[in-house]
């Protein structure tokens, strides 16, 4: 036969299950809500990844664009000098074609020299250093 013992074992057993199971219920409720706004968060992150992706790509795209303009360029430069040396270099080696001497440049009037060494002002003095028509001529470009 049960006892009254057994069913007031019982019914403490039962209350403290159904007591539990609130408890479970409630951890579970809030483990899902937070579920819930980390999945968000994750996908706020992945939106944001994606578009630093895509910005990361333009970007390469924009370097890549422009290091290949540079490419060009150079090559167009290179181009240029070398045709410039070569037809110099040609005009060195290559005799005159006539054998009709040409005709002696007429002097200018003439002017009193100025001293070979001219004093600079102040002005010009504190303007800098200009750059040299060689530096200018010889094809190269300086760019620092």
């Amino acid at each position: 036969m049960v006892t009254l013992e057994q069913v007031k074992l019982l019914e403490s057993k039962v209350t403290r299950t159904i007591d539990y199971v609130k408890k479970v219920t409630e951890e579970n409720g809030r483990l899902k809500e937070k579920l819930d706004s980390y999945q968000k968060r994750i996908d706020d992150l992945e939106l944001l990844i994606q578009r630093f992706r895509e910005d990361q790509s333009r970007i390469e795209d924009g370097i890549l664009s422009a290091l290949d303009r540079l490419n060009q360029f150079e090559d167009a430069l290179e181009s240029k000098l070398s045709t410039e040396s070569k037809l110099s270099t040609d005009a060195i080696k290559t005799p005159p074609v006539s054998n009709v001497p040409a005709p002696e440049k007429s002097k200018p009037a003439e002017q009193p020299e100025a001293p070979a060494q001219a004093e600079t002002s102040p002005e010009e003095k504190a303007g800098g250093e200009e750059e040299s028509p060689d530096a200018v001529s010889s094809g190269e470009l300086d760019i620092f």
